[in-house]
């Protein structure tokens, strides 16, 4: 019971991330440079390693691979309904070019941290 409680925490925060995540990777800096505008999509960036970091603490926390697939299915989920047109003619996700980098590169860096082999816990042995 324990492990299917952990299994549904961890989607949910895949789910979590993908509804927040959609949102947030569109910010980004504007800077005025002498030869035009620098845009440093942060937001992007931030997300991306927040995925990461969410998907290998959900194996972690379920101590197999199947916890970070888990919330990974979780975050493609709530991206795919987010890229979707709402009732209202909204999208979160457009089709410009930073939100492809962020969906291909959530795709790739999600699929590569869910690879990942979760390690045991080595014991500690203590002189006496």
């Amino acid at each position: 019971m324990i492990q299917f409680l952990r299994y549904l925490a961890v989607i949910a925060v895949g789910l979590l991330v993908g509804l927040i995540g959609a949102f947030i990777q569109a910010d980004r800096f504007v800077i005025n440079v002498p030869w035009g505008l620098l845009v440093v999509p942060w937001g992007m960036v931030v997300v991306i390693v927040v995925l990461a970091l969410v998907i290998r603490g959900g194996a972690w926390l379920v101590m197999s691979r199947w916890g970070a697939m888990a919330v990974f299915l979780g975050w493609i989920l709530a991206t795919i309904v987010m890229a979707g047109e709402s009732p209202s003619g909204d999208l979160a996700l457009s089709g410009g070019g930073r939100q492809w980098v962020y969906l291909l590169g959530g795709v790739v860096i999600g699929a590569a941290a869910t690879t990942f082999p979760v390690l045991p816990q080595q014991q500690v042995r203590t002189a006496s």
